[in-house]
Order: C-alpha cells, then sequence, then structure tokens
C-alpha cells in the first residue's frame, strides 16, 4: 500500500444519520464529488470502510 488514498464523494450524506454525516466531515468531504488525499492510516480505512457506499476510493 502507498502512503496516502484519495477519496471521492460520490453521494450525499443529506437524510443520512448523524455518525455517517460525522464520519463525512471527519474525512474532509463535505461536498459532491470532492477528492481529498489522506493518509494510509488504520484509523482512516476504518471510516472509509464506514462510508464505503458513498465514495469512490483511489490507492
Amino acid at each position: 500500500m502507498g502512503d496516502t488514498i484519495r477519496v471521492t464523494l460520490l453521494k450525499s450524506g443529506i437524510g443520512r444519520k448523524k455518525d455517517i454525516r460525522q464520519t463525512l466531515t471527519g474525512l474532509g468531504l463535505t461536498r459532491l464529488h470532492k477528492t481529498v488525499v489522506l493518509k494510509n492510516t488504520a484509523a482512516i480505512r476504518g471510516m472509509i470502510e464506514k462510508v464505503a457506499f458513498m465514495l469512490k476510493v483511489e490507492a
């Protein structure tokens, strides 16, 4: 695995449970189609797994 992960938000957080919205905010995903580059850590991967159905993940 590389040192970073690129994550893009593909589905809206509107109407989702509060913990899902907070996870998206914690990842820095605030708008649709926004891409962020994050460090590849266990904590970040856990957050990504929680909302994976809404994201596009690239290594």
